[in-house]
C-alpha cells in the first residue's frame, strides 16, 4: 500500500533549490556589516598587519578617520559591502586574536597592580617578590615602597607609586625575557 507523500516533504524538497528569501539575504548582509564595524573597531596597527584585502583594508581605515556620522556611516555600510567579498570566517579570527591579545595584556596590567599594590600593603611581599624574580635591585624596591607609602600618607601626587608600578613591569619582563631565552638556549655538549 503506497501513502501519499506529505505536502511538508515536497515543501521542504523544494526548499533546498530555492535561493535564500530576501530576508535571508538582508539578515546575511546586516552581519556582515556587524562584522564590518567590529573590524573597523579594531585599532589600526592590527588592521595595516592583516591578512586582508588591500581595498577593504583601506576602507576599514579611512572609516576609522571619518568624524563625520553621516559620513562614517556610509564608509561602514561600505566596508559592510566589501565584507560580501571575502572569507567571514577569516575576518572572524582576525578580531578574536587582536581580541584576545587585548584581553592578555589588560590581565597582564591587573598582575603589575596587584604585585604594586600588594609591595606598598606588606612589608613581607617584597622579599616574595625578590625570590619570584631575583634579578630585581633589591635596594630599589625597598626605597620606592618606603618613598610610595610616604606619598600616600601626605596626600602627595603619586610619582614615586608610578615608578614602583614601572620598576615592577620591568623586573617581570626581564624576567620573563631570561626565561624564554634559557628555553631556547642549545644543550651544551660534552
Amino acid at each position: 500500500m503506497k501513502f501519499p507523500h506529505h505536502p511538508s516533504d515536497t515543501a521542504e524538497a523544494q526548499a533546498d533549490d530555492r535561493p535564500p528569501s530576501k530576508s535571508q539575504v538582508k539578515r546575511d548582509m546586516l552581519a556582515l556589516q556587524e562584522l564590518g564595524e567590529r573590524l573597523i573597531a579594531l585599532p589600526a596597527h592590527i588592521i595595516r598587519q592583516a591578512d586582508l584585502p588591500e581595498a577593504l583594508r583601506d576602507a576599514v581605515l579611512e572609516a576609522q578617520r571619518i568624524t563625520a556620522h553621516g559620513g562614517r556611516k556610509r564608509q561602514t555600510q561600505y566596508v559592510g559591502k566589501l565584507m560580501r567579498t571575502v572569507d567571514a570566517a577569516a575576518v572572524r579570527a582576525i578580531i578574536a586574536s587582536a581580541t584576545l591579545d587585548d584581553r592578555a595584556s589588560v590581565a597582564r596590567m591587573h598582575a603589575l597592580e596587584r604585585w604594586r599594590d600588594t609591595l606598598l600593603a606588606d612589608d613581607q611581599a617584597q622579599t616574595e617578590f625578590l625570590d619570584k624574580f631575583p634579578g630585581a635591585d633589591a635596594q630599589q624596591l625597598r626605597q620606592l615602597v618606603r618613598g610610595a607609602r610616604a606619598e600616600v600618607g601626605v596626600n602627595k601626587p603619586p610619582r614615586l607609586t608610578r615608578q614602583l608600578f614601572q620598576f615592577v613591569k620591568a623586573a617581570i619582563a626581564t624576567h620573563d625575557d631570561a626565561s624564554r631565552s634559557a628555553d631556547h638556549e642549545p644543550l651544551p655538549r660534552f
